[in-house]
């Protein structure tokens, strides 16, 4: 039985403008390279034993008018300069037969680090829940090793794409995303 469990998975972002609100959103698709999928939104497991492939080989990898999961962060406005962001974190334990956590993060006026950065922290934080671990993100951080420690043995290791942009100076709407696109064999 396919249970629709993905086994590759790659991040991508981009951004758009246009005059419509709907052509700048295809308009960050195609800048993101998966302007081709049908995206179906899902919400926020990093499936065992799945591989993160590098986004040239993910897309490479996609069909016409194939059905896509993504986790998916989506911001828009049409004000001119106005900063916008979009971004995903994973945080994935260092055992590869444990499920890790995807979130998506975005809003208005953050930089690309502190989005991104709160991303990671969401998905760090989703997972030691599960673990049923404690954690204070800024406490459990190891900038040096670039891992959460929590606890004595629990590890995971975390990343983030993160698209940033300001709004168009003649007022075109402006759209980032940033995505995690999960693949199937």
């Amino acid at each position: 039985m396919n249970r629709l469990v993905p086994n590759q998975m790659f991040f991508t972002k981009g951004v758009g403008y246009h005059k419509n609100k709907l052509q700048s959103f295809e308009l960050a698709l195609r800048s993101a390279g998966v302007e081709i999928c049908n995206l179906v939104t899902v919400s926020s497991i990093f499936p065992p034993d799945c591989k993160i492939v590098s986004k040239e080989k993910g897309v490479k990898l996609l069909k016409p008018g194939q059905i896509t999961f993504v986790v998916m962060a989506r911001e828009c406005s049409n004000e001119p300069d106005r900063l916008l962001s979009a971004a995903v974190g994973l945080a994935q334990p260092r055992d590869k037969k444990q499920y890790g956590y995807i979130s998506e993060h975005h809003g208005f006026g953050e930089t690309q680090k502190k989005t991104g950065d709160f991303a990671e922290d969401l998905a760090a934080t989703m997972l030691a829940s599960t673990l049923g671990i404690d954690m204070d993100p800024d406490a459990a951080w190891d900038e040096r090793k670039k891992i959460y420690k929590v606890g004595h043995k629990k590890q995971f290791v975390s990343r983030s794409i993160c698209q940033t942009a300001r709004g168009h100076r003649d007022g075109l709407f402006t759209t980032v995303v940033a995505l995690a696109v999960m693949l199937l064999d």
